[in-house]
């Protein structure tokens, strides 16, 4: 275990040896690749198992938290007492067990026969997110633009989607989502402190990282 730790730290103490001074990373951007490694070291001690063999199939029990967080994080938008149509509350069942593929597919069956219902469009987004491990695919773009179509005043389809980018580090694609969820707040809004935030920060990484300009 602790030998499969060290060829790490030395496989990351490597790549930062070669963005440096082999592909000549500049000093202003030591900072973020470093704290990019440091991310990458702790969310592979957080999950992975560098002492076991490799397996390409993801823990069902990651799956499972990743689905309940997902589910959870989007009902925060709505009304807990306003009813959920069966095929949405279906679709959650499946969501909540990690098993994104099925909860999509029930999605797109519920929505051609809804098809003005934002919060559907919104799991479906979430859903085929989660099915291809937080990368936003065309769908899932697609989806999310519909939800914003339908309800431009809900933040749910740019601060998911942007949040989606950020995960799989898709730093720009992020800030501009970010930014204009921004632009379409109200100055009373709740989340416009917080969305504010995200957009400075991310102007700040993308300044002190010429790669990403």
């Amino acid at each position: 275990m602790i030998g499969a730790w060290m060829a790490i730290l030395a496989l990351a103490l490597v790549s930062f040896a070669i963005a440096a001074f082999t592909l000549r990373l500049p000093k202003e951007g030591y900072a973020v690749f470093g704290a990019t490694l440091l991310f990458g070291l702790a969310a592979y001690g957080m999950q992975g198992s560098p002492g076991q063999p490799g397996s390409p199939k993801q823990p069902e029990t990651t799956q499972q938290r990743s689905g309940e967080e997902m589910v959870e994080a989007r009902r925060q938008l709505f009304d807990s007492m306003t009813p959920k149509p069966d095929y949405l509350m279906l679709s959650d069942g499946f969501a909540r067990r990690g098993k994104f593929a099925e909860a999509a597919q029930l999605l797109r069956r519920g929505l051609n026969d809804n098809p003005e219902h934002f919060e559907g469009w919104l799991a479906l987004g979430m859903a085929l997110t989660g099915h291809a491990d937080g990368i936003v695919t065309p769908a899932a773009f697609y989806a999310y633009g519909k939800a914003r179509a339908i309800d431009p005043d809900n933040p749910g389809a740019d601060y998911f989607l942007a949040v989606s980018f950020l995960r799989s580090g898709e730093i720009i694609a992020a800030r501009d989502t970010f930014a204009r969820l921004l632009e379409n707040t109200p100055e009373d809004a709740p989340w416009r402190a917080d969305t504010e935030a995200q957009v400075a920060r991310l102007d700040q990484m993308i300044a002190n990282a010429p790669m990403l300009q």
